[in-house]
């Protein structure tokens, strides 16, 4: 099976009514994460102030989510698989819901870094289970539709930042994330209780998802490079996520709302690249969508990190995201494919583990130079990653 696959198109077949439901389901459990985890992020500048954190301190915090959630990835394959990933799903999506309105009532470092271990093992969590459900429905439909998934997690990430931003100068931070845990509570009891009533799809049977658990000597190898970059494309998103408002706000002088904006930028561009992504996938192949993917993440951060206007910075933002939207889903979906449930959790805690380790290594990075400096890395790695795409397009 070659590494990045051809371009071609899925003949249309019709789809049984309980996988459209369960298309729908997983669709709402995406949106959810996104809207939740862009609710955190926005907030990010107010809960610094209220620490009294500095910017690498605020980094050390950070590592709480990156902590929880890796640690917590590398169980949820474990469980996915002893109580199913259907289940898993819901369980991770009541915690992460109440879990994101901890970091308010905390007033110092420690303090935050703690809640947030917590935040971040939910967090990790739902994402290895809904990721695995998806990737189970991929296969028995036999259509490249992961990217849209993940366009509902970019679409909730931006009405989660722009209600954000919205609610930043009349709303506490205590309020604002208390009303998210309640929206997500109720969403998962009604989305969740539909969730458990749909049997995981069997996956088709094939040579190449035909493989046990554990990767085989001959998959383990491709699995780690859909992680690689997983891990690249990740770490921008990540970083956009916790650090794009503040260096708004900051270096360019944002007003709090425009600052939260330029998330909302970035995720909306997600969003479209996302919905967008099954047809790309199917009329140019992964290989290419990956290369281009990766060089223009890589142009437009360096707009977004170094522009010397707020504007400028937002269009560099929602570069970077066309760019990023479709790299993480194949990754994820490829690695699925290739060795099961397995490659499933090997890419995701490589990716998520980028997403979530990128924040505080900024912040280190900040800390011996400049922001904006620290952001140009996100480029480093994106073109990183669309190197790795070029280089294995003959496998």
């Amino acid at each position: 099976m070659p590494l990045l696959n051809k371009p071609g198109t899925a003949a249309s077949r019709p789809v049984a009514p309980h996988l459209r439901r369960l298309r729908i389901v997983l669709t709402v459990f995406f949106a959810l994460d996104g809207f939740i985890f862009a609710g955190w992020v926005v907030r990010i500048p107010a809960i610094k102030e209220q620490t009294g954190a500095s910017t690498g301190t605020l980094g050390l915090a950070l590592l709480g989510v990156s902590a929880g959630a890796v640690i917590t990835m590398m169980l949820t394959g474990r469980l996915c698989r002893r109580f199913g990933s259907h289940r898993v799903t819901v369980a991770c999506g009541v915690l992460l819901s109440l879990s994101v309105a901890l970091p308010p009532l905390t007033h110092s470092v420690a303090a935050l870094a703690a809640v947030l271990l917590v935040f971040g093992a939910a967090y990790g969590g739902i994402n290895v289970a809904f990721n695995s459900a998806a990737v189970d429905l991929v296969a028995a439909l036999r259509r490249p539709i992961m990217p849209s998934f993940h366009a509902a997690f970019s679409l909730g990430g931006m009405v989660g930042a722009g209600v954000g931003g919205l609610l930043a100068g009349s709303l506490s931070p205590t309020r604002h994330l208390l009303g998210l845990t309640v929206i997500g509570l109720v969403v998962t009891a009604v989305a969740g209780r539909a969730l458990l009533r749909i049997e995981p799809p069997a996956a088709p049977v094939r040579p190449e998802a035909d493989v046990p658990r554990r990767p085989a000597s001959r998959t383990r190898g491709p699995v780690l490079v859909f992680g690689l970059i997983a891990l690249c494309t990740a770490y921008g998103e990540g970083a956009l996520a916790d650090w794009g408002a503040l260096h708004l706000e900051e270096d360019l002088a944002a007003h709090p709302g425009i600052a939260a904006a330029g998330y909302s930028c970035f995720a909306l561009a997600m969003t479209v690249g996302r919905l967008s992504g099954t047809v790309l996938l199917e009329r140019l192949g992964q290989t290419r969508v990956i290369v281009a993917g990766g060089a223009m993440a890589a142009a437009g951060m360096l707009l977004g990190a170094l522009a010397p206007a707020v504007w400028l910075a937002l269009i560099g933002f929602a570069v970077t995201g066309l760019g990023l939207a479709n790299l993480f889903p194949v990754a994820v979906e490829r690695a699925g494919a290739l060795a099961g449930p397995s490659g499933v959790a090997t890419a995701s805690t490589l990716g998520y583990g980028g997403m979530l380790l990128g924040p505080p290594a900024i912040g280190f990075m900040a800390d011996w130079s400049t922001l904006p400096t620290a952001l140009t890395s996100v480029a480093v790695l994106a073109g990183l990653a669309a190197a790795i795409g070029y280089g294995t397009r003959r496998r």
